[in-house]
């Protein structure tokens, strides 16, 4: 009995301590009173204090209901959420196109023809002009390379070199223009594939010669510190498959490095290129896919939609219609715009990374953001990431080490631009009218209004309306040009 009464009072000392509702019990069992009474008033004063808040609140709204704020289509009120505009506008685009195509269709029938497609780079099935000057074009290749040798051993001078390097440039700009000039058999647009070729081979070529010759350069400045140069190291193998080694000059010049080089999506020549660990063989289909889908898009649009407005903008431009040219050209703005839109997708993002992936090219920046341009420079710096890089890096940046000023160094790019622009045209055209270069030129005076007068989304509006209805007068000008010289006169299409 002792015991258990010294235990007792222990033991619901321990309880209170572990449980509150053990607590409360004997709250309960030494006074008699409720358990949690004490709180119950508070939780009942707060509750009045809330519901008089509520009450004064509701007071408040009765008499005021406006607050400082800005409309959401202002700038000045931060919204961004406008996916349900911009839905809004898809769907008015395909609506507004859906109507022009079943128009065209039932004013023209189906144009589609994909044998015409043939023919526009054939002229006769057993003559193949364009390819076989795609071919001929290894003969530079090999001449770059084996200059390269030669300057890498000492064999020749720099001076040597660098009118070999003239010589073979020089002829990869004239050699192949002056083919199609002179050949009959040559299509427009087979002209145009193979000077595209030509274009870039100059370019990457020219990268191959500087690049060498600061690595000669390196080399000279070790060789007076007592330093050795590195010969070509060996490769390495590890599970069978060949590990991309670290390659020194001269070890470089190889006929698989000069290769590699010439078929990567580059122009700017590096002896280490980044490349990606594997072949992704899912998005290397996908981006297959696309080529596929988006070629066949782009023919079948230009048959169908702009050779239509084409034909019938050439007699406006005869009579000197003003109001029906503008009609023509903005009819015209739409199709042309699209399909450069569908152009820059299927070449800079689908083919591209297609030939990046397969040849484990690493650096897939092809093109920035563009769209969001607000100035003239932003555009052309970000659009065609490869060749910014390589104005950059063998045109730009050597002039102002020169001492040229930056803007004589912008115009300077401009005018090497404008002159590939026209080059690319006028050769394959067989005309020289110079709507291309006078294009790009006035790409200067545009960018010098837009940098003074308009700043962000007016700034944007205009880069865009540059793109639209810029690329259109340049197509009609040398449509009715190369109608003009080639048949006597102007078609004498009906206007739609």
């Amino acid at each position: 009995m002792g015991d258990r009464n010294e235990r007792g009072p222990a033991t619901r000392r321990r309880r209170t301590t572990i449980s509150g509702e053990a607590s409360g019990t004997s709250a309960r069992q030494a006074n008699g009173s409720k358990p949690g009474s004490h709180g119950q008033g508070e939780q009942d004063a707060a509750g009045a204090a809330r519901k008089h808040k509520s009450s004064n609140d509701g007071f408040k709204d009765r008499l005021s209901c406006h607050r400082l704020q800005e409309s959401l289509l202002s700038s000045e009120s931060g919204y961004s959420n406008y996916r349900g505009i911009l839905n809004w506008c898809v769907i008015m685009l395909v609506l507004s196109n859906a109507r022009l195509f079943l128009e065209n269709l039932i004013k023209y029938g189906i144009l589609v023809d994909p044998i015409q497609v043939v023919s526009l780079f054939l002229k006769d099935p057993y003559s193949w002009p364009a390819p076989c000057l795609i071919i001929v074009s290894n003969v530079f290749i090999m001449a770059a390379l084996y200059t390269e040798r030669r300057l890498a051993v000492g064999t020749i001078s720099e001076g040597t070199g660098t009118f070999l390097y003239c010589v073979n440039l020089g002829a990869i700009l004239c050699f192949p223009s002056a083919t199609i000039l002179t050949l009959n058999s040559m299509t427009p647009v087979g002209g145009v594939f193979a000077l595209g070729v030509y274009t870039v081979l100059l370019l990457k070529l020219y990268s191959y010669k500087d690049v060498n010759k600061w690595c000669r350069e390196i080399r000279q400045a070790k060789a007076r510190t007592l330093s050795r140069s590195n010969s070509c190291p060996s490769v390495h193998r590890a599970n069978g498959n060949a590990v991309h080694s670290h390659v020194t000059y001269p070890g470089n010049l190889t006929h698989r490095d000069m290769y590699y080089f010439i078929f990567a999506p580059t122009l700017c020549y590096e002896l280490n290129f980044p490349r990606s660990p594997r072949i992704r063989k899912r998005f290397l289909l996908r981006r297959l896919l696309e080529m596929l889908f988006l070629m066949q898009l782009q023919v079948g649009l230009i048959q169908q939609w702009m050779v239509p407005t084409v034909q019938n903008s050439m007699k406006p431009f005869q009579n000197m219609e003003l109001s029906r040219m503008v009609e023509r050209l903005l009819k015209l703005a739409v199709p042309n715009h699209l399909i450069w839109l569908i152009f820059f997708y299927w070449f800079f993002h689908s083919s591209m990374n297609f030939v990046a992936e397969l040849m484990q090219f690493g650096d897939r920046e092809f093109y920035r953001d563009w769209w969001n341009s607000e100035t003239v420079p932003y555009f052309w710096a970000n659009w065609n990431i490869p060749v910014h890089k390589w104005c950059l890096r063998h045109f730009y940046k050597p002039m102002l080490r020169r001492g040229v000023n930056k803007l004589a160094a912008q115009i300077a790019v401009f005018l090497l631009s404008a002159f590939f622009h026209e080059y690319l045209v006028s050769v394959p055209l067989k005309m020289f009218r110079l709507w291309a270069f006078m294009g790009m030129m006035a790409q200067v005076p545009l960018a010098l209004f837009v940098a003074r007068f308009l700043r962000g989304n007016y700034g944007n509006a205009a880069v865009w309306m540059s793109l639209i209805i810029g690329q259109p007068i340049a197509v009609l000008m040398y449509v009715h040009d190369y109608y003009v010289l080639h048949y006597g006169g102007v078609s004498e299409a009906g206007t739609a």
